[in-house]
């Protein structure tokens, strides 16, 4: 039996212009993640997260811009989640491993789960805990993967070779309507001269339950990411997230464009260490953006084996269909975290 968890606190202050009425201002958040694995066996286990939070951060009424400046689950987002009358508790789930030989697995997932845990992932550009903030740095914001809710997935290893897949019931997307989701992915790892790296694709869809932009129908949503991660030596790491998805259903983003790079704190002496730049171009979809802009730089800074500290600033431009709602500004914060 082992208890893990996560705690971050954040701060950040919101500064953007040329929209009417955008404001100036600050909020901070407290964002608490807590697991218990049971793993009677080696082959089995049993898992349960909780989530809880204090303050909701930038995501106000005031908020001036399309993504959000931190990714995290905050306050309101641990409350009645996907509609299913369920507070604070966001995984439950029952896993056994088939082991046919050193190399070669497959486990079987059911329970509560997030899809995030199985598909889109990146070894620098997956955790708002302790790399990028924004979504459009973290996940694809195009992707639709849903978090928290019944479901099964599938973990297959065989060498280099990863495949996965994920099946979920949602109880209530944002139009309060119940659908399905289904997302695999297959990804590959190499070892090169300058380093590791892994590179995947990712296919997602739902079931006809997601209305079309006038709402006289429903629709299924469907995307496709790639999300390639490249050590390049000792020191640097290199990362691209592309994604497609189509327009039938309503979206808010339809295509993204993403990378970074990610910078060891070798390079100064502390290994500990790590600094993160990355920029992100989502196209819209059939809603009011037309595209919108990131572009993040962080600083992170390893006090011990438990708590870090990272300086964060993010400049983000979202051009509307409407020039008048454009806005542009810059967010800056600063975020303390405890992992364990």
């Amino acid at each position: 039996m082992t208890l893990n968890g996560i705690i971050a606190g954040a701060y950040q202050y919101e500064s953007a212009k040329d929209r009417p009425g955008a404001k100036d201002f600050g909020r901070g958040a407290v964002p608490i993640q807590l697991g218990l694995s049971i793993k009677p066996t080696n082959n089995d286990q049993v898992f349960m997260k909780f989530g809880f939070g204090a303050g909701n951060g930038l995501n106000t009424d005031d908020h001036s811009f399309a993504l959000a400046p931190w990714a995290a689950d905050m306050e309101d987002d641990v409350r009645d989640i996907n509609g299913r009358n369920r507070d604070y508790l966001l995984a439950a789930w029952y896993k056994h491993t088939f082991e046919f030989s050193e190399d070669h697995k497959l486990g079987i997932t059911g329970g509560i789960i997030d899809a995030t845990d199985y598909l889109d992932d990146n070894k620098y550009a997956n955790c708002e805990y302790t790399q990028f903030m924004n979504e459009a740095l973290t996940n694809g914001p195009n992707a639709f993967l849903p978090s928290y809710d019944i479901g099964g997935a599938m973990e297959w290893e065989m060498g280099k070779l990863a495949v996965k897949g994920v099946i979920m019931q949602i109880g209530k997307n944002d139009e309060d309507k119940s659908y399905h989701f289904y997302g695999a992915q297959v990804g590959y790892t190499i070892e090169t001269p300058i380093g590791e790296g892994t590179y995947r694709v990712m296919f997602d869809t739902t079931s006809d339950d997601c209305s079309n932009p006038d709402g006289s129908d429903t629709e299924s949503l469907k995307g496709v990411i790639l999300s390639f991660d490249q050590e390049i030596g000792d020191i640097l790491g290199a990362w691209i997230r592309f994604g497609w998805s189509d327009d039938k259903a309503i979206v808010c983003f339809q295509d993204l464009y993403s990378g970074g790079i990610n910078i060891s704190g070798k390079l100064w002496g502390r290994e500990q260490d790590n600094a993160g730049i990355g920029y992100a171009y989502l196209k819209g979809g059939n809603q009011e953006i037309e595209n919108s802009q990131v572009a993040e730089a962080y600083v992170r800074i390893g006090l011990n084996e438990i708590f870090s500290t990272t300086f964060d600033l993010q400049y983000i431009n979202d051009n509307h269909k409407d020039s008048a709602d454009d806005v542009n500004g810059w967010v800056s914060g600063i975020r303390m975290t405890a992992a364990f």
